[in-house]
C-alpha cells in the first residue's frame, strides 16, 4: 500500500469569523465593576467676599493620627462608637427659637454646648500623612453613615420609605424619567433637613 506524502492539512479559512464572533460574545457578556469613589463636593473656586464665621459648637473635630488613633473632640474614641457621636451632634437640636435656629424635627438633648441646627453643623475631618489608607475610608464611611441614619429615619417618617433605597433608586440608570421626576423633590427634602456638611482639612505632615 502506497503511503501517504504528508499529514491532512486542516481549513482553517473559518478561523477569523469564528474569532470574531467569539470576541463580539464576549464584549455584550462581560460586566466589567468600576468603583464609584467618594461622593464629596468641592468647594468653589471663586472665594467668598466675606468670611464664613461659624460657631466653634457647630464644629465637629474628628483626627486621625499617624497612630491610626482616633480622636474625637480632642478625646481618644473607639471607632465603632464614632457613628453614635456624629448622630448625636447633627440632631443635637440645641437653637433658640428666637434666632430662627430651632429644630422642629431633630430629637437630641437640645444642648446648648452643642451644634444648633443640621444645617449648620459642621464635621471637620483631619488625618495625618502617615494614616493607613484603611483607617481613612472606615472614618469616612462612619460619618457618611451617621448622615444617612438620620436621613432614613426622616424619608421613613414622611414617605415610608428609607433614604438610602430612594436615593439608590433614583440613581438607577433603568429608572424610568417619571420615577425619577416623583423621587428627586423627596430625595432634596430630606438632603436639605441634614446636608452633608463634612469638610476635610489639609492633613497633617507630622
Amino acid at each position: 500500500m502506497a503511503r501517504r506524502g504528508g499529514a491532512p492539512e486542516v481549513n482553517a479559512g473559518s478561523m477569523a469569523d469564528i474569532a470574531f464572533l467569539l470576541l463580539i460574545f464576549f464584549l455584550v457578556t462581560t460586566t466589567i465593576e468600576t468603583d464609584s469613589g467618594l461622593d464629596r463636593k468641592l468647594p468653589p473656586i471663586d472665594t467668598p467676599e466675606t468670611d464664613v464665621i461659624i460657631k466653634q459648637k457647630n464644629i465637629f473635630t474628628v483626627e486621625v493620627n499617624k497612630n491610626n488613633q482616633l480622636l474625637v473632640e480632642e478625646e481618644l474614641m473607639e471607632l465603632k462608637d464614632l457613628r453614635a457621636a456624629a448622630v448625636k451632634f447633627l440632631d443635637n437640636g440645641g437653637g433658640v427659637g428666637e434666632t430662627g435656629e430651632q429644630c422642629d424635627y431633630c430629637r437630641g438633648d437640645r444642648d446648648p454646648s452643642s451644634s444648633d441646627h443640621p444645617n449648620k453643623a459642621v464635621i471637620s475631618l483631619r488625618n495625618d500623612r502617615m494614616t493607613k489608607y484603611s483607617t481613612y475610608i472606615a472614618v469616612q464611611n462612619e460619618l457618611v453613615a451617621a448622615y444617612n441614619e438620620l436621613r432614613n429615619r426622616e424619608a421613613q417618617r414622611l414617605f415610608n420609605r428609607p433614604f438610602t433605597a430612594m436615593e439608590a433608586e433614583y440613581l438607577d440608570p433603568k429608572t424610568s424619567d417619571g420615577v425619577k421626576d416623583e423621587l428627586k423633590p423627596k430625595i432634596e427634602r430630606i438632603q436639605a433637613m441634614y446636608p452633608q456638611k463634612l469638610s476635610e482639612a489639609e492633613p497633617k505632615s507630622n
